[in-house]
């Protein structure tokens, strides 16, 4: 079959020439010259002599001791900030923070659009507010929840189970 091919695809078919013999640029590894081998009793000085212990291994961490040492480490760093925080902190310097808990009303399941003055309006109803603190997140927006303080105790005491029967939201008493 390769008969019919033309002439230049008949040459791809071709047998090539042979690959000319060339002798080694060097030596064979086999036929070199080598020095005989020796003992090692030359060398046995720069090795270790049993007067002196040898030196103990070094220690190599695995995974779970890394992480180990990783979470002990966040743990005291975590430690050592809050009782920075602790020892740094003055209950005078925080504004929202109030005078008397038995004086304070927690309000949760606010609707996120209410605001102080609508909280004022129902209830001061029931005794002289002193303070009202809406807590916010970062971004600015009303977590849902509140703290009424009022300026005595007797008010907000003679009043709440009047306030729990009457508004069906969620009230706590502090």
């Amino acid at each position: 079959m390769t008969q019919f091919l033309p002439d230049n695809l008949l040459k791809l078919f071709a047998p090539r020439p042979p690959i000319p013999y060339l002798p080694p640029p060097d030596e064979l590894t086999v036929d070199k010259k080598r020095p005989k081998y020796q003992g090692l009793a030359e060398f046995l000085n720069q090795f270790e002599s049993e007067t002196k212990p040898p030196p103990p291994k070094p220690h190599i961490e695995t995974k779970e001791e890394k992480r180990e040492r990783w979470r002990k480490e966040k743990q005291e760093l975590l430690a050592y900030k809050i009782e920075q925080q602790i020892a740094m902190w003055n209950p005078a310097d925080n504004e929202n923070a109030t005078t008397d808990p038995y004086r304070t009303l927690f309000v949760a399941r606010l609707n996120y659009e209410t605001t102080e003055s609508k909280l004022r309006r129902e209830f001061e109803a029931y005794g002289k507010i002193k303070k009202i603190v809406i807590p916010k997140d970062k971004d600015g927006k009303p977590r849902g929840y509140c703290f009424i303080e009022y300026s005595h105790k007797s008010e907000m005491s003679r009043k709440f189970q009047h306030f729990i029967h009457f508004f069906s939201i969620h009230v706590v008493h502090w």
